[in-house]
């Protein structure tokens, strides 16, 4: 079908950026290496999909020829990035070859018939819940870090959103940590639901999420739908039950230790930094008023990090993966963040002041 249209630079790099991440370079079927362009008199819209998940991104254009095909769209980017003007004019024949004219430059791109294109889904059931995009953002930030990618544990390949009592709660483990958020949600009175993202549209998620307007999500049996400003999002949902998060959570701690994020962050990454693949722990030591992190590896050498800080409790010495422990330190914005801790083989607990918890279990230190 032909098309004509006139585009800027800047828009049409937007919109490809928006989608190409979910195509394949190594696909099988040559049509999802392209995306499909739909232009229509209020603006041209591109789709790409890997048949996991499918993005669909909007653009302002000048279409005087309504049409679709579909073009190589990584190709088509490096392209339209190097254009030497602001503005481009592409014309698609009925053979679905782009012309693309920029300045003093004139390309041609082959391209594929839209029929071939896989079918991009609508919202087949009533909104599941609506927010604000970047309560949205901070959920998956606080949470997605924590998720499985051992594809043996498929059900954890995900963050699990479930929805009651007008409360969003995400939840990731991978079985030795467990990351959980909350928020408020005023918008879908009444509904409740529960479901597992995979961990690609949750990247993709955080990547196109901006820090104002909503977003609604439609989950059906199989598959998720999020929407916001110009976007579409769809993707198929992991299959399964997750497990009983609850369960794992402490219901008590011995002490409760106050620490500053940012510069318990930084000693632990110094400390890491001598921790090796094999001998993969920090030692947290709490004395009065102070915190000792040290980490050994035989024939690589020692770190040793001391933190004054506000302790009264007795001495505890525990074990920890550093980067299981620094992982929701650099996903959190809090000045502080409190660690509660029973003893050496129980499970460590970071809280915030927010609606947020992150379970991590010890190791064992020779």
């Amino acid at each position: 079908m032909a098309i004509k249209l006139r585009v800027t630079k800047d828009a049409i790099l937007d919109g490809l950026q928006r989608v190409q991440n979910v195509i394949s370079t190594r696909t099988t079927l040559p049509i999802l290496s392209n995306a499909m362009v739909h232009a229509e008199k209020d603006g041209v819209s591109f789709t790409a999909t890997d048949l996991e998940v499918g993005i669909r991104c909007k653009i302002q254009a000048e279409v005087t020829k309504q049409g679709a095909c579909t073009l190589p769209a990584r190709r088509l980017f490096s392209l339209i990035r190097e254009a030497p003007a602001e503005e481009l004019e592409i014309e698609v024949d009925d053979r679905n070859t782009a012309s693309i004219r920029c300045g003093s430059s004139f390309y041609k791109i082959m391209g594929l018939p839209a029929e071939e294109f896989p079918r991009f889904p609508e919202p087949s059931v009533e909104c599941t819940l609506k927010m604000e995009q970047n309560v949205l953002k901070t959920l998956l930030r606080r949470t997605a870090y924590a998720a499985s990618t051992d594809e043996s544990r498929f059900v954890l390949n995900g963050v699990l959103f479930s929805l009651k009592q007008d409360k969003l709660t995400t939840v990731a483990t991978d079985g030795r940590r467990l990351a959980l958020a909350e928020a408020e949600i005023s918008a879908m009175k009444g509904k409740e639901a529960e479901f597992i993202v995979p961990n690609k549209t949750i990247a993709e998620l955080l990547r196109l999420l901006s820090d104002s307007g909503d977003v609604a999500m439609f989950a059906a049996e199989s598959q998720v739908i999020a929407e916001f400003a110009t976007t579409r999002v769809v993707s198929k949902l992991v299959e399964g039950a997750f497990p009983n998060f609850r369960q794992v959570i402490p219901s008590e701690a011995k002490e409760r230790i106050t620490l500053e994020r940012e510069t318990f962050l930084a000693a632990l990454h110094r400390a890491s930094l001598l921790a090796s693949e094999k001998h993969q722990a920090v030692k947290l030591n709490f004395t009065k008023n102070n915190l000792t992190i040290t980490a050994t590896t035989p024939e690589v050498g020692e770190a040793k990090e001391t933190m004054a800080i506000n302790y009264k409790g007795k001495e505890i010495g525990i074990g920890f993966n550093p980067h299981f422990l620094m992982d929701p330190l650099r996903n959190l914005d809090a000045d502080e963040i409190v660690l509660e801790l029973t003893d050496d083989l129980s499970p460590g607990v970071i809280k915030i002041s927010e609606p947020f918890l992150y379970v991590l279990m010890p190791m064992r230190l020779n």
